[in-house]
């Protein structure tokens, strides 16, 4: 379900939201013609018209932004706890509250990436991203192999690139509207390689993942639950 909401019709703009359920995605383009593509269980809120020195929008979630340029209006993605600045760029935000980290992928332009709270900044350049660890309050600049792995998702492909298992759990769960346990909890942090580019169901992606030997896992109408081998 997509919801929309309006601010007071008197105030100069208006404060929109756009949400999304498990399961579900969507593209918007803002007022000043920036397109934004908002993943599963996500939510987006800007206002209705941009009146100010900077281009404010607050992300819960992930999304991919293509930022329309204005050199003069230098463009703000708040997500909590780190803030992307950028004039004109394509750039993936993974800022969903519980993951262990907030991931920025750049992909064409230049973003600066800021987390306010321990006076970090980083200035990407297109096949990098900046990771923050949410635990130990750290900002680090990482390589990306490829362009395509953080943005996957809008296509219906999944690449883990040594993910941890409780992000990959995540990104399961809010794609197929699922619900998915981790049984033993010495299994959230451990990573995982793998690449599935041709659409395949949840049914098909966890018995490869556990044919690999990376778990096991048992089903029911409720729930996923993960196990160790």
């Amino acid at each position: 379900m997509l919801q929309y909401w309006g601010g007071n019709e008197q105030e100069l703009a208006q404060i929109m939201e756009v949400k999304t359920n498990p399961g579900m995605m969507t593209s918007l383009t803002l007022p000043d013609g920036t397109l934004v593509y908002l993943n599963s269980e996500s939510t987006l809120s800007y206002p209705s018209r941009f009146d100010n020195d900077t281009r404010n929008v607050t992300l819960q979630g992930e999304a991919y932004f293509e930022v329309e340029k204005d050199a003069r209006h230098p463009f703000v993605v708040k997500a909590d706890p780190v803030e992307v600045e950028v004039l004109g760029t394509h750039f993936n935000v993974e800022a969903y509250p519980g993951d262990a980290e907030v991931k920025t992928t750049l992909l064409e332009g230049s973003v600066a990436v800021n987390a306010p709270a321990v006076s970090s900044r980083i200035t990407l350049s297109p096949g990098e991203s900046a990771i923050y660890n949410r635990a130990d309050k750290t900002l680090q600049e990482e390589k990306t192999k490829e362009n395509n792995t953080a943005t996957g998702w809008r296509d219906g492909h999944f690449h883990f690139d040594y993910l941890p298992l409780q992000e990959i759990a995540r990104e399961l769960s809010n794609s197929f509207g699922a619900t998915i346990h981790i049984a033993d909890t010495a299994l959230q942090n451990y990573r995982i390689t793998a690449r599935f580019r041709n659409g395949e169901d949840l049914t098909t992606i966890l018995s490869v993942l556990h044919n690999a030997g990376y778990f096991n896992y048992s089903r029911n109408t409720q729930q996923i639950t993960i196990t160790k081998n």
